[in-house]
């Protein structure tokens, strides 16, 4: 009897520890390995009083591009099918449009046209769909359609794409005193309706690309005009100087997945004391896409990851986070 209350007594003891343990990971949907130990070294030292690397809690600055990084962005940016929605949906008021491109190119559902217009036909796109209205009326719209829209090939809410290790990786953050932000070459107006809601990163802490807007009086009421003109693009070099502009610090943890995030990286990762790049690496066709073209992963433009920037990564000791090996669970419905 003594011989198998003590043996229950080290089972109870096992599996108090086990559970523990358990609870107490607080990247769980991260597979151990160097990119998830990486990480908890790294605010584990910045976090800790009388740490070498100490940074205290005003300094804690951890930025994160959106597309392809918090959510999937293949095969078109969540924006960009925005967009297209638009167009499609103001259509018949545009019987022109049937023969104008870019917009036939849109109407016939005709992606190569489209793509093939490049930045002119993107520019007349975002003008149409995105201008001429209110900022409240544009968040109206926004928010009506991310509520509603669903992915092509997984047939789940947009917002529901989103990457299960990242959402821990910023509750994480946050809980050890990181300020987290946004900082995407998407528009800035489009994000910012549902960023508290999906990711827990409230809207002046969101960076993003953006169009001019101007204060008028409207019907005896204050608003603020959004105009058909290019105001910045949070983009490559850009994303620096957006960070400048909005946040005002550099950052000590910067995350992105392209070559967009390139210069992010290079601006948070260059400053003194410690400092942490990551990018994530798009290999697993199976459970998300598979693009580069590094490591001899197809070509794409959406997201690009090319060679060199897999290069420059290791040279400067930024972190490769491969969703195939690195992340045990990539979405909420996965089974």
């Amino acid at each position: 009897m003594n011989t198998i209350l003590y043996t229950g007594s080290l089972l109870s003891i096992f599996l108090a520890s086990h559970f523990t343990i358990q609870a107490q990971d607080p990247l769980p949907s991260w597979n151990d390995g160097p990119a998830k130990q990486a990480i908890l070294k790294f605010v584990e030292t910045t976090t800790t009083q009388g740490s070498p690397d100490f940074v205290p809690p005003e300094d804690r600055i951890a930025t994160f591009d959106n597309d392809g990084t918090l959510w999937v962005e293949q095969p078109l940016y969540t924006q960009l099918t925005f967009a297209l929605d638009r167009v499609k949906a103001l259509a018949p008021e545009h019987p022109e449009w049937k023969e104008e491109q870019p917009y036939k190119a849109i109407i016939d559902g005709d992606l190569k046209e489209l793509i093939a217009g490049g930045k002119h036909a993107l520019a007349a796109i975002i003008a149409t769909t995105h201008a001429g209205m209110t900022s409240s009326d544009f968040e109206k719209i926004t928010t009506d359609w991310i509520t509603t829209a669903k992915h092509p090939r997984f047939h789940q809410l947009y917002t529901d794409c989103v990457y299960v290790p990242q959402l821990e990786l910023l509750t994480y953050l946050r809980e050890k005193g990181f300020k987290t932000f946004i900082v995407s070459g998407g528009g800035i107006e489009f994000m910012r309706p549902w960023t508290q809601r999906v990711y827990g990163i409230a809207p002046p802490q969101v960076v993003g690309s953006s169009i001019v807007t101007e204060f008028q009086m409207k019907d005896g009421m204050p608003v603020l005009m959004r105009l058909p003109k290019l105001n910045f693009v949070d983009d490559k070099a850009g994303k620096p100087v957006g960070i400048g502009q909005h946040i005002g610090q550099r950052p000590i943890l910067a995350f992105g997945n392209s070559s967009g995030d390139k210069e992010m990286l290079q601006y948070a990762t260059g400053g003194d004391g410690a400092r942490l790049g990551l990018l994530v690496y798009h290999n697993d066709p199976e459970r998300e896409y598979a693009y580069g073209p590094a490591g001899g992963l197809p070509d794409s433009k959406i997201g690009t990851f090319p060679q060199d920037l897999m290069d420059e990564a290791k040279q400067n000791g930024w972190i490769v986070v491969g969703m195939k090996n690195d992340w045990k669970r990539i979405f909420s419905f996965d089974e």
